[in-house]
Protein backbone atom coordinates (compact mmCIF):
# COMPACT_ATOMS: atom_id res chain seq x y z
CA UNK A 1 0.00 0.00 0.00
CA UNK A 2 1.65 3.19 -1.28
CA UNK A 3 2.34 6.11 1.57
CA UNK A 4 1.05 8.81 -0.14
CA UNK A 5 -2.62 9.59 0.25
CA UNK A 6 -2.20 11.83 -3.51
CA UNK A 7 -1.66 8.39 -4.93
CA UNK A 8 -5.12 7.42 -4.26
CA UNK A 9 -6.29 10.49 -5.70
CA UNK A 10 -4.13 10.03 -9.07
CA UNK A 11 -5.44 6.76 -9.16
CA UNK A 12 -9.39 8.11 -9.35
CA UNK A 13 -8.24 10.91 -12.11
CA UNK A 14 -6.92 8.18 -14.40
CA UNK A 15 -10.68 7.05 -14.68
CA UNK A 16 -11.91 10.20 -15.68
CA UNK A 17 -11.28 9.78 -19.40
CA UNK A 18 -11.11 6.56 -21.44
CA UNK A 19 -8.09 7.05 -23.53
CA UNK A 20 -4.73 7.81 -22.78
CA UNK A 21 -4.14 10.82 -25.50
CA UNK A 22 -6.93 12.55 -26.71
CA UNK A 23 -5.67 15.71 -27.71
CA UNK A 24 -7.72 18.82 -27.08
CA UNK A 25 -7.44 21.87 -25.19
CA UNK A 26 -11.33 22.43 -24.20
CA UNK A 27 -11.81 20.02 -21.16
CA UNK A 28 -8.35 22.32 -20.04
CA UNK A 29 -10.28 25.65 -20.64
CA UNK A 30 -13.50 24.19 -19.43
CA UNK A 31 -11.94 23.38 -15.78
CA UNK A 32 -9.18 26.47 -15.61
CA UNK A 33 -12.53 28.71 -16.06
CA UNK A 34 -14.32 26.78 -12.94
CA UNK A 35 -11.13 27.57 -10.88
CA UNK A 36 -11.07 30.70 -11.57
CA UNK A 37 -8.24 31.19 -14.22
CA UNK A 38 -5.18 30.66 -13.00
CA UNK A 39 -3.37 30.17 -16.35
CA UNK A 40 -4.07 34.22 -16.62
CA UNK A 41 -2.40 35.11 -13.35
CA UNK A 42 0.93 33.16 -13.34
CA UNK A 43 4.35 34.69 -13.13
CA UNK A 44 6.29 35.07 -16.31
CA UNK A 45 6.22 31.72 -18.26
CA UNK A 46 8.83 30.56 -20.40
CA UNK A 47 7.06 27.17 -22.73
CA UNK A 48 9.07 24.36 -23.99
CA UNK A 49 8.35 21.98 -26.92
CA UNK A 50 10.63 19.75 -28.77
CA UNK A 51 11.19 15.51 -29.17
CA UNK A 52 14.00 15.90 -27.29
CA UNK A 53 16.04 17.44 -24.75
CA UNK A 54 12.62 19.59 -22.78
CA UNK A 55 13.45 18.15 -19.54
CA UNK A 56 17.20 18.61 -19.79
CA UNK A 57 17.09 22.07 -21.29
CA UNK A 58 14.52 23.09 -19.11
CA UNK A 59 17.05 21.90 -15.46
CA UNK A 60 20.06 24.03 -17.15
CA UNK A 61 17.74 27.24 -17.23
CA UNK A 62 16.71 26.26 -14.13
CA UNK A 63 19.45 25.79 -12.18
CA UNK A 64 21.25 28.55 -13.46
CA UNK A 65 18.04 31.12 -12.59
CA UNK A 66 17.99 29.62 -9.22
CA UNK A 67 21.87 29.96 -8.58
CA UNK A 68 21.07 34.01 -10.07
CA UNK A 69 18.46 34.10 -6.90
CA UNK A 70 15.53 33.93 -8.66
CA UNK A 71 12.59 31.78 -7.14
CA UNK A 72 11.35 29.36 -9.92
CA UNK A 73 8.35 26.87 -10.25
CA UNK A 74 8.53 24.22 -13.24
CA UNK A 75 6.69 21.57 -14.75
CA UNK A 76 7.97 18.29 -16.10
CA UNK A 77 6.67 15.19 -16.97
CA UNK A 78 6.59 11.80 -16.60
CA UNK A 79 7.99 11.12 -13.22
CA UNK A 80 10.18 8.87 -12.51
CA UNK A 81 9.77 7.30 -9.38
CA UNK A 82 7.21 9.94 -7.59
CA UNK A 83 4.67 12.58 -9.22
CA UNK A 84 5.41 15.27 -6.98
CA UNK A 85 8.98 15.42 -9.40
CA UNK A 86 6.45 17.21 -11.85
CA UNK A 87 5.56 20.19 -9.58
CA UNK A 88 8.91 22.51 -8.14
CA UNK A 89 7.20 25.27 -6.02
CA UNK A 90 9.61 27.99 -5.92
CA UNK A 91 12.35 25.66 -6.17
CA UNK A 92 11.35 22.97 -3.96
CA UNK A 93 9.42 19.47 -5.07
CA UNK A 94 5.95 19.93 -4.02
CA UNK A 95 4.84 18.33 -0.61
CA UNK A 96 2.80 15.63 -0.13
CA UNK A 97 0.16 17.67 1.97
CA UNK A 98 -0.14 20.47 -0.94
CA UNK A 99 -0.20 18.27 -3.43
CA UNK A 100 -3.08 16.21 -2.24
CA UNK A 101 -5.00 19.42 -1.19
CA UNK A 102 -4.71 20.53 -4.96
CA UNK A 103 -5.69 17.25 -6.47
CA UNK A 104 -8.81 17.34 -4.24
CA UNK A 105 -9.45 20.60 -5.30
CA UNK A 106 -8.99 19.79 -9.14
CA UNK A 107 -10.98 16.57 -8.46
CA UNK A 108 -13.93 18.78 -7.07
CA UNK A 109 -13.54 21.13 -9.53
CA UNK A 110 -14.33 18.58 -12.31
CA UNK A 111 -16.51 16.45 -11.12
CA UNK A 112 -17.43 13.22 -12.61
CA UNK A 113 -16.85 15.04 -16.28
CA UNK A 114 -14.11 13.73 -18.93
CA UNK A 115 -10.84 14.72 -19.00
CA UNK A 116 -7.78 13.24 -19.10
CA UNK A 117 -5.03 12.84 -16.64
CA UNK A 118 -2.51 14.79 -18.21
CA UNK A 119 -5.19 17.28 -18.59
CA UNK A 120 -6.47 17.72 -15.30
CA UNK A 121 -2.87 17.41 -13.11
CA UNK A 122 -1.52 20.00 -15.55
CA UNK A 123 -4.58 22.30 -14.49
CA UNK A 124 -3.53 21.59 -10.56
CA UNK A 125 0.04 22.49 -11.77
CA UNK A 126 -0.89 25.63 -12.81
CA UNK A 127 -3.45 26.46 -10.23
CA UNK A 128 -0.41 26.03 -7.80
CA UNK A 129 1.68 28.04 -10.15
CA UNK A 130 -0.73 30.61 -9.75
CA UNK A 131 -1.03 30.49 -5.99
CA UNK A 132 2.64 30.48 -5.13
CA UNK A 133 4.66 33.80 -5.57
CA UNK A 134 7.77 32.97 -7.62
CA UNK A 135 9.45 35.38 -10.36
CA UNK A 136 9.32 32.79 -13.52
CA UNK A 137 7.24 29.71 -14.63
CA UNK A 138 9.14 27.53 -16.62
CA UNK A 139 5.87 24.70 -18.49
CA UNK A 140 7.44 21.69 -20.84
CA UNK A 141 4.66 20.72 -22.91
CA UNK A 142 3.79 17.01 -22.89
CA UNK A 143 3.25 15.97 -26.01
CA UNK A 144 3.00 18.45 -29.36
CA UNK A 145 2.38 22.05 -28.92
CA UNK A 146 -0.57 23.05 -30.89
CA UNK A 147 -2.99 21.33 -28.56
CA UNK A 148 -0.67 19.80 -25.58
CA UNK A 149 -2.85 20.94 -21.84
CA UNK A 150 0.03 23.51 -21.35
CA UNK A 151 -0.84 25.93 -24.31
CA UNK A 152 -3.54 27.74 -22.66
CA UNK A 153 -0.62 30.26 -21.35
CA UNK A 154 -1.45 33.68 -24.14
CA UNK A 155 1.52 35.33 -24.20
CA UNK A 156 4.64 33.71 -22.61
CA UNK A 157 7.53 35.76 -21.81
CA UNK A 158 9.29 32.93 -24.18
CA UNK A 159 8.87 29.96 -26.22
CA UNK A 160 11.72 27.31 -26.39
CA UNK A 161 11.69 24.44 -29.20
CA UNK A 162 14.18 21.74 -28.47
CA UNK A 163 15.38 19.84 -31.55
CA UNK A 164 12.45 17.82 -33.24
CA UNK A 165 12.60 14.50 -34.51
CA UNK A 166 10.25 11.27 -35.51
CA UNK A 167 8.19 10.22 -32.14
CA UNK A 168 3.78 9.63 -31.51
CA UNK A 169 3.80 9.68 -35.32
CA UNK A 170 -0.14 8.67 -34.89
CA UNK A 171 -0.70 12.11 -32.86
CA UNK A 172 1.27 14.46 -34.56
CA UNK A 173 1.66 13.39 -38.39
CA UNK A 174 3.79 11.11 -39.94
CA UNK A 175 6.58 13.43 -41.33
CA UNK A 176 9.55 15.87 -39.77
CA UNK A 177 7.46 18.61 -41.34
CA UNK A 178 4.17 18.24 -39.35
CA UNK A 179 5.52 17.67 -36.23
CA UNK A 180 7.33 20.40 -36.26
CA UNK A 181 4.09 22.45 -37.34
CA UNK A 182 2.57 20.63 -34.15
CA UNK A 183 5.53 22.01 -32.02
CA UNK A 184 5.22 25.33 -33.56
CA UNK A 185 1.77 25.68 -32.12
CA UNK A 186 3.57 27.11 -28.56
CA UNK A 187 5.05 30.49 -30.43
CA UNK A 188 2.30 32.76 -29.88
CA UNK A 189 1.86 36.72 -31.85
CA UNK A 190 4.61 38.98 -30.92
CA UNK A 191 6.25 36.25 -28.05
CA UNK A 192 9.88 35.40 -28.89
CA UNK A 193 11.00 31.86 -30.01
CA UNK A 194 14.78 30.28 -29.10
CA UNK A 195 15.00 27.53 -31.16
CA UNK A 196 17.88 24.29 -30.74
CA UNK A 197 19.51 23.16 -33.60
CA UNK A 198 17.30 21.83 -36.25
CA UNK A 199 16.95 19.63 -39.32
CA UNK A 200 16.64 22.42 -42.33
CA UNK A 201 13.53 21.00 -42.53
CA UNK A 202 11.96 21.45 -39.45
CA UNK A 203 13.38 24.79 -39.13
CA UNK A 204 11.72 26.21 -42.34
CA UNK A 205 9.02 25.59 -40.37
CA UNK A 206 9.24 26.78 -37.48
CA UNK A 207 10.53 30.43 -39.04
CA UNK A 208 7.50 30.17 -41.11
CA UNK A 209 5.09 30.14 -38.38
CA UNK A 210 7.03 32.58 -36.24
CA UNK A 211 7.11 35.16 -38.99
CA UNK A 212 3.80 34.70 -39.39
CA UNK A 213 2.97 35.42 -36.31
CA UNK A 214 5.35 38.33 -35.62
CA UNK A 215 7.74 36.41 -33.35
CA UNK A 216 11.47 37.61 -32.52
CA UNK A 217 13.65 34.21 -33.47
CA UNK A 218 16.98 33.09 -32.07
CA UNK A 219 17.66 29.80 -33.75
CA UNK A 220 21.25 28.57 -33.10
CA UNK A 221 22.86 27.38 -36.08
CA UNK A 222 20.58 29.69 -38.21
CA UNK A 223 21.13 33.39 -36.62
CA UNK A 224 22.97 33.11 -33.91
CA UNK A 225 26.28 31.47 -34.31
CA UNK A 226 27.25 28.60 -31.83
CA UNK A 227 29.89 25.84 -31.77
CA UNK A 228 31.62 23.54 -29.39
CA UNK A 229 35.33 22.25 -29.07
CA UNK A 230 35.47 19.07 -27.60
CA UNK A 231 32.52 19.99 -25.31
CA UNK A 232 33.09 23.31 -24.35
CA UNK A 233 30.86 25.34 -26.29
CA UNK A 234 30.62 28.85 -27.17
CA UNK A 235 27.04 30.77 -27.72
CA UNK A 236 27.97 34.08 -29.18
CA UNK A 237 29.61 36.01 -27.76
CA UNK A 238 29.98 33.82 -24.68
CA UNK A 239 32.22 30.50 -24.31
CA UNK A 240 31.17 28.14 -21.62
CA UNK A 241 32.42 25.43 -19.95
CA UNK A 242 31.63 21.45 -20.90
CA UNK A 243 28.65 20.31 -19.49
CA UNK A 244 28.56 18.13 -16.25
CA UNK A 245 25.89 16.13 -18.29
CA UNK A 246 27.83 13.37 -20.20
CA UNK A 247 26.24 12.63 -23.95
CA UNK A 248 27.44 15.05 -26.57
CA UNK A 249 23.76 16.25 -27.31
CA UNK A 250 23.85 18.09 -23.41
CA UNK A 251 26.26 20.37 -25.41
CA UNK A 252 23.87 21.41 -27.34
CA UNK A 253 20.72 21.69 -24.94
CA UNK A 254 23.37 23.51 -22.70
CA UNK A 255 23.98 26.24 -25.45
CA UNK A 256 19.92 26.42 -26.27
CA UNK A 257 19.27 27.06 -22.24
CA UNK A 258 22.16 29.88 -22.35
CA UNK A 259 20.76 31.20 -26.03
CA UNK A 260 16.89 31.49 -23.37
CA UNK A 261 18.76 33.21 -21.10
CA UNK A 262 20.14 35.75 -23.01
CA UNK A 263 16.88 36.09 -24.46
CA UNK A 264 15.12 37.15 -20.74
CA UNK A 265 17.23 39.81 -20.53
CA UNK A 266 16.97 42.53 -19.29
CA UNK A 267 14.05 41.44 -17.19
CA UNK A 268 15.90 38.39 -15.86
CA UNK A 269 20.05 38.61 -16.00
CA UNK A 270 22.16 35.52 -14.72
CA UNK A 271 25.51 36.07 -14.47
CA UNK A 272 28.37 34.22 -15.86
CA UNK A 273 29.21 33.04 -12.47
CA UNK A 274 25.36 31.38 -12.32
CA UNK A 275 25.58 30.05 -15.25
CA UNK A 276 28.65 28.53 -15.63
CA UNK A 277 27.49 26.86 -12.53
CA UNK A 278 24.27 25.50 -13.89
CA UNK A 279 26.06 23.97 -16.56
CA UNK A 280 28.48 22.19 -14.56
CA UNK A 281 26.73 20.84 -11.80
CA UNK A 282 22.99 20.56 -13.34
CA UNK A 283 21.88 16.58 -13.68
CA UNK A 284 18.52 15.36 -15.32
CA UNK A 285 17.87 12.18 -13.37
CA UNK A 286 17.37 9.04 -15.75
CA UNK A 287 19.22 10.38 -18.52
CA UNK A 288 22.67 8.62 -18.60
CA UNK A 289 22.64 8.56 -14.94
CA UNK A 290 25.12 6.19 -12.63
CA UNK A 291 23.13 3.92 -10.06
CA UNK A 292 24.11 1.92 -7.44
CA UNK A 293 24.91 -1.90 -8.33
CA UNK A 294 23.90 -2.91 -5.26
CA UNK A 295 26.17 -5.70 -4.46
CA UNK A 296 26.53 -6.80 -7.92
CA UNK A 297 30.34 -6.94 -9.47
CA UNK A 298 29.15 -4.72 -12.20
CA UNK A 299 28.77 -0.77 -13.13
CA UNK A 300 25.44 -0.05 -13.49
CA UNK A 301 23.58 3.09 -15.83
CA UNK A 302 20.27 4.13 -16.51
CA UNK A 303 19.09 5.99 -19.60
CA UNK A 304 15.00 6.59 -20.35
CA UNK A 305 15.42 7.43 -24.11
CA UNK A 306 13.13 6.13 -26.08
CA UNK A 307 13.07 7.47 -30.07
CA UNK A 308 15.09 7.04 -32.70
CA UNK A 309 17.22 9.96 -32.24
CA UNK A 310 17.59 9.09 -28.41
CA UNK A 311 19.00 5.56 -29.78
CA UNK A 312 21.16 7.43 -32.34
CA UNK A 313 22.73 10.07 -29.53
CA UNK A 314 23.38 6.87 -26.76
CA UNK A 315 25.21 4.66 -29.60
CA UNK A 316 27.37 8.04 -29.90
CA UNK A 317 27.65 7.70 -26.04
CA UNK A 318 28.56 3.72 -26.17
CA UNK A 319 31.04 4.29 -28.99
CA UNK A 320 32.83 7.27 -27.04
CA UNK A 321 33.07 5.06 -23.84
CA UNK A 322 36.18 2.60 -23.22
CA UNK A 323 35.17 -0.71 -22.57
CA UNK A 324 32.50 -2.61 -23.69
CA UNK A 325 29.04 -2.05 -22.48
CA UNK A 326 25.58 -4.62 -22.10
CA UNK A 327 22.38 -2.97 -22.58
CA UNK A 328 18.92 -4.06 -21.02
CA UNK A 329 16.31 -2.85 -22.84
CA UNK A 330 12.58 -2.26 -21.97
CA UNK A 331 10.14 -0.21 -24.14
CA UNK A 332 6.48 1.02 -24.54
CA UNK A 333 4.81 -1.07 -27.48
CA UNK A 334 3.91 2.38 -28.35
CA UNK A 335 7.32 3.49 -29.32
CA UNK A 336 9.15 2.38 -32.53
CA UNK A 337 11.12 -0.75 -31.17
CA UNK A 338 13.37 -1.37 -34.49
CA UNK A 339 14.43 2.52 -35.12
CA UNK A 340 15.16 2.85 -31.73
CA UNK A 341 17.42 -0.12 -31.46
CA UNK A 342 18.91 -0.43 -34.75
CA UNK A 343 21.58 2.17 -34.03
CA UNK A 344 22.67 0.32 -30.57
CA UNK A 345 23.41 -2.94 -32.21
CA UNK A 346 26.89 -2.30 -33.05
CA UNK A 347 28.35 -0.61 -29.98
CA UNK A 348 26.47 -2.46 -27.64
CA UNK A 349 28.36 -5.28 -26.19
CA UNK A 350 25.00 -7.53 -25.96
CA UNK A 351 21.64 -6.99 -25.39
CA UNK A 352 19.02 -8.57 -23.00
CA UNK A 353 15.67 -7.53 -23.63
CA UNK A 354 12.91 -7.34 -20.79
CA UNK A 355 9.26 -6.63 -19.95
CA UNK A 356 8.86 -3.30 -18.01
CA UNK A 357 7.12 -4.30 -14.84
CA UNK A 358 3.06 -3.06 -14.01
CA UNK A 359 3.02 -1.61 -17.62
CA UNK A 360 0.00 -2.85 -19.83
CA UNK A 361 1.64 -1.32 -22.65
CA UNK A 362 5.07 -2.77 -22.75
CA UNK A 363 6.32 -5.09 -24.99
CA UNK A 364 7.35 -8.48 -23.76
CA UNK A 365 10.87 -9.46 -23.79
CA UNK A 366 10.41 -12.15 -26.21
CA UNK A 367 8.54 -9.23 -28.90
CA UNK A 368 11.74 -6.66 -27.92
CA UNK A 369 14.36 -9.82 -28.59
CA UNK A 370 12.35 -11.10 -32.21
CA UNK A 371 12.65 -7.07 -33.02
CA UNK A 372 16.51 -7.82 -32.39
CA UNK A 373 16.96 -10.88 -34.51
CA UNK A 374 14.76 -8.77 -37.20
CA UNK A 375 17.28 -6.05 -37.60
CA UNK A 376 20.06 -8.91 -37.33
CA UNK A 377 21.09 -8.61 -33.94
CA UNK A 378 20.85 -11.15 -31.07
CA UNK A 379 19.53 -10.48 -27.60
CA UNK A 380 18.79 -12.79 -24.72
CA UNK A 381 15.46 -12.70 -22.88
CA UNK A 382 14.79 -12.41 -18.94
CA UNK A 383 12.61 -11.80 -16.74
CA UNK A 384 13.53 -8.96 -14.67
CA UNK A 385 16.23 -5.98 -15.07
CA UNK A 386 17.34 -8.00 -11.64
CA UNK A 387 17.72 -11.10 -13.43
CA UNK A 388 19.65 -9.59 -16.21
CA UNK A 389 21.89 -7.73 -13.80
CA UNK A 390 22.81 -11.15 -11.73
CA UNK A 391 23.38 -13.02 -14.78
CA UNK A 392 25.70 -10.01 -16.43
CA UNK A 393 27.27 -9.65 -13.42
CA UNK A 394 28.10 -13.69 -13.89
CA UNK A 395 29.41 -13.50 -17.03
CA UNK A 396 31.09 -10.25 -17.10
CA UNK A 397 32.04 -9.00 -14.15
CA UNK A 398 33.34 -5.41 -13.20
CA UNK A 399 32.20 -4.55 -16.97
CA UNK A 400 29.48 -1.41 -17.81
CA UNK A 401 25.54 -2.16 -17.90
CA UNK A 402 23.01 0.13 -19.57
CA UNK A 403 19.35 0.00 -18.48
CA UNK A 404 17.48 1.76 -21.05
CA UNK A 405 14.30 2.25 -23.44
CA UNK A 406 11.76 3.69 -21.19
CA UNK A 407 11.99 6.73 -18.51
CA UNK A 408 8.81 4.05 -17.34
CA UNK A 409 11.71 1.08 -16.82
CA UNK A 410 14.27 3.19 -15.19
CA UNK A 411 11.51 4.96 -13.10
CA UNK A 412 10.69 1.04 -11.94
CA UNK A 413 14.67 -0.03 -11.57
CA UNK A 414 15.14 3.41 -9.10
CA UNK A 415 12.25 3.23 -7.45
CA UNK A 416 13.08 -0.57 -6.65
CA UNK A 417 16.41 0.83 -5.16
CA UNK A 418 15.14 3.56 -3.39
CA UNK A 419 16.70 6.39 -5.12
CA UNK A 420 14.85 9.21 -4.28
CA UNK A 421 14.90 12.15 -6.11
CA UNK A 422 15.04 16.12 -4.96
Amino acid sequence: MSDFQSDAVLQRLMTLHPKVIDLTLDRVYRLLKRLGNPHTKLPPVVHFAGTNGKGSTLAFMRSALEAAGYKVHAYTSPHLIRFHERIRLAGALISEADLLTLLERVEEANGPETITYFEITTVAALLAFAETPADIVLLETGLGGRLDATNVVDEPKLSVITPISMDHEAFLGDTLEKIAGEKAGIIKTMSPVCVAPQDEAVLQVLLNVADQRFSRVRALGHNLPWGQLDRRFYVAPKEYPAPGMLGDHQVANAATAMAALDMLEPDFIVPMKAREAAILETRWAGRLQSIPADGLDLEVWVDGGHNPAAGTMLAQQLAAWDGPTHLVVGMLNTKAAGNYLQPLLEPAASMTTVTIPGEPNSFTGDELAASVGALGGIAEVETSVQAALERLSTQHPGERVLICGSLYLIGKVMGARGLALA
